[in-house]
């Protein structure tokens, strides 16, 4: 495909290194600069101009574009670059927003704004945190054909049950598929023999009460679903729908927000939420209204360094588990190893779900895995695919290392793959991709 992506910042440049070896990427900015750096270590084609010009566009091939990708930092802009598109082209138009609002206007009309698909920043990152509140020790969890898969990333605590044992040791599950290892920095797929080590990264595919029973493995001390006191720190748009979600999901969350008024506006829109008014940075205010007795507290306040600041505070004060809004992605690795739980990065969480759009082979849903060192996609087979209507260990033989399959869905029936299992079309795979084998494999699938 021939794709335009309009805006080189962090959420533009993590999508065209994603796609840039299988696609024809054409990267915008208005910063000649920043288009330039990326041709040093990227095959795309760098356009200097304003994305809602129609002449840029021109410049760039809108004509020939299959789809154009608006992701500068302003909304406006996105949806005036989307709509430009629509205008002169048939080219399928995602655009990234952080407001809501647009999403919500976009949702009741049909291709509103002359957009096929809206990506929302502050609600993807919201759904991504509140995913891992339910499970302890999780660090990323995804799901896939409808809720019945899922997949989680867990850490190999110090002492755990099953640090120098064998994925065949640990494997009691009847319904979960060790994927993978990530193992500083490289990615090894599990074997029956692989051994775990402690601060391991270990990849788990299966039905959610498989996934749930391992987490009791990775935090033996915590049960899934225990997390009753959670602790939202940061009105911000992101801490408003963590704490709106929670509260549908019947927790009872509270929320702490410094400004007044927006601290009243919160108490109103959230009736599931104890809303208070204080500076979460003052630790004689946490320790009054014993924060320290929370399961878990997401830190969502307007700067990594605040939200490094209330995480070690929360940590020192005894909260179990801390997640932190992080929006320089260099820092999520930092941060995590200082003291956070988990980071999350808003802009990394909107380049996964728009990248899942550009996949070959009609990928349903993807999941990046460690800043793009490995995917688990889902997929729907065919008749063309090279794993229909033949046993899993003969098919996989076709297909290079680096590929798992964790988990099929068939109707309404989970399966749990097996060498012998026989994967017919329609059936739905959830497939675990190192990233080295991803663009070549995934369109066989």
């Amino acid at each position: 495909m021939r794709i335009i992506v309009v805006g080189a910042g962090q959420v533009g440049s993590s999508i065209a290194a994603d796609l840039a070896g299988a696609h024809d990427i054409v990267v915008v900015d208005r910063d000649g600069d920043r288009v330039e750096e990326l041709t040093y270590s990227l095959d795309v084609l760098p356009v200097e101009g304003d994305g809602t010009s129609l002449s840029t566009l021109e410049e760039a091939g809108i004509d020939e574009a299959d789809m154009v990708i608006a992701s500068t930092d302003d909304d406006e802009t996105n949806i005036v670059i989307c709509g430009t598109a629509r205008a002169v082209s048939d080219a399928f138009t995602v655009a990234r927003v952080k407001n809501t609002e647009y999403l919500r206007t976009w949702e009741r009309s049909e291709r509103a704004f002359g957009i096929d698909f809206i990506v929302c920043t502050n609600l993807l990152a919201a759904e991504a945190i509140v995913r891992v509140v339910g499970i302890p020790a999780a660090r990323d969890v995804d799901s896939f054909a409808d809720g019945r898969v899922q997949m989680a990333e867990f850490e190999v605590p110090p002492g755990s049950s099953v640090t120098d044992h064998t994925v065949a040791e640990a494997d009691r599950f009847d319904d979960l598929t060790f994927a993978a290892f990530l193992r500083d920095g490289e990615v090894e797929i599990a074997r029956g023999d692989s051994v775990f080590r402690e601060h391991d990264r270990v990849v788990v595919i299966g039905n959610p009460e498989a996934v749930q029973e391992f987490a009791t493995i990775m935090a033996p001390q915590e049960r899934p679903g225990t997390a009753e006191e959670v602790v939202v720190v940061g009105g911000s748009e992101i801490g408003y729908h963590v704490a709106r979600l929670l509260g549908e999901q019947g927790f009872k969350p509270r929320l702490i927000e410094r400004d007044p008024e927006r601290a009243r506006r919160l108490a109103e829109e959230l009736p599931d939420a104890v809303v208070l008014e204080s500076d979460a940075t003052d630790a004689d205010f946490l320790e009054r209204e014993h924060v320290g007795d929370a399961d878990l507290l997401v830190a969502a306040l307007d700067s990594d360094e605040k939200n490094l600041l209330v995480s070690l505070l929360a940590r020192r004060l005894g909260v179990d588990r801390t997640v932190a809004i992080i929006d320089t992605s260099e820092y999520v690795d930092l941060f995590e190893t200082v003291g956070v739980d988990v980071g999350v990065n808003p802009r990394e969480v909107v380049a996964e779900e728009i990248t899942r759009f550009t996949r070959d082979g009609g990928a349903e849903n993807v999941a990046i895995i460690e800043s793009d060192r490995a995917e688990v996609l889902e997929v729907e087979v065919d008749d063309e695919s090279v794993l229909a209507d033949r046993p899993i260990h003969e098919s996989v033989g076709e297909l290079p290392d680096g590929v798992v399959i964790g988990a099929i869905t068939r109707e309404t029936d989970l399966i749990t793959p097996r060498g012998e299992t026989v994967i017919r079309p329609g059936d739905h795979v959830v497939a675990f991709l190192d990233a080295c084998v991803a663009d070549d494999v995934t369109p066989m699938l």
